[in-house]
């Protein structure tokens, strides 16, 4: 997976591409964990593969489970930050 590349501009930014990027943003980290996941569940099936012996074999489910418990807590960041913006930011065109 390549690199997001974030475009910036010298102009103010309207309300609207405000929030657009503010979402934007949390697309791009959610998609980021997801690739974080399964490379853990990949590295989990190779050690499966491995003749290891147990105790490494519960090291790399340790380490996997603490890869996987920083996600949830990325999760509920993310999830913070959506309210913000849906609670503070997001005022609907009144024009109908």
């Amino acid at each position: 997976m390549s690199t997001p590349i974030i475009t910036t501009s010298n102009n103010p930014v309207s309300m609207s591409q405000a929030i657009t990027d503010l979402i934007e943003s949390i697309a791009m980290q959610e998609a980021s964990m997801s690739c974080i996941l399964a490379a853990e569940a990949q590295k989990i099936q190779k050690a499966l593969t491995m003749e290891i012996s147990l105790d490494q074999l519960l090291n790399v489910n340790d380490t996997a489970m603490n890869m996987v418990q920083t996600i949830n807590d990325l999760e509920h960041t993310l999830r913070d930050k959506l309210e913000f913006v849906s609670n503070n930011l997001y005022y609907p065109s009144r024009d109908v």
